[in-house]
């Protein structure tokens, strides 16, 4: 398996509040459904369509404030991954933001789409931190 790790961000939100935002797919929902096509969410799963693809994930497992971990659903990604977003208190209102992602491909789809995830992943955890630093309203 390839492991793709993000850059580590900094959020100025107690890992708590960080947690309850990321560890439910249906909090996710705001900032997501009119960025993917027909976006539903529940808290352990979601799908929507992406390039014309359907994907489907579920929350594998939780460990509050720590992490949570994410992974294909059935019917889904025909690939074998998950994904991790970190979190690393560091003070109160100061917390660290890390994803990786695990994922099982063969020789030519890594050198076909190596660079394309690991500048995924930097994406996603940079947009995560940067909603998570901004406006974003108290869930729970």
């Amino acid at each position: 398996m390839k492991e793709y790790i993000s850059k580590q961000h900094r959020v100025l939100r107690p890992a708590e509040q960080i947690y309850a935002a990321i560890s439910r797919f249906d909090h996710l929902t705001p900032a997501l459904a009119d960025k993917v096509e027909e976006w539903q969410a529940s808290e352990e799963r979601c799908s929507f369509k992406a390039k014309g693809f359907t994907v489907k994930l579920r929350m594998e497992e939780r460990i509050e404030p720590k992490h949570v971990k994410i992974t294909g659903d059935e019917g889904g990604v025909p690939i074998d991954f998950a994904f991790w977003i970190q979190l690393h208190k560091v003070a109160d209102c100061d917390t660290r933001l890390r994803v990786v992602l695990h994922i099982e491909l063969n020789m030519m789809m890594k050198m076909m789409i190596g660079s394309k995830l690991q500048e995924a992943v930097d994406k996603i955890a940079e947009g995560i931190a940067a909603a998570m630093n901004g406006t974003m309203p108290d869930i729970g």
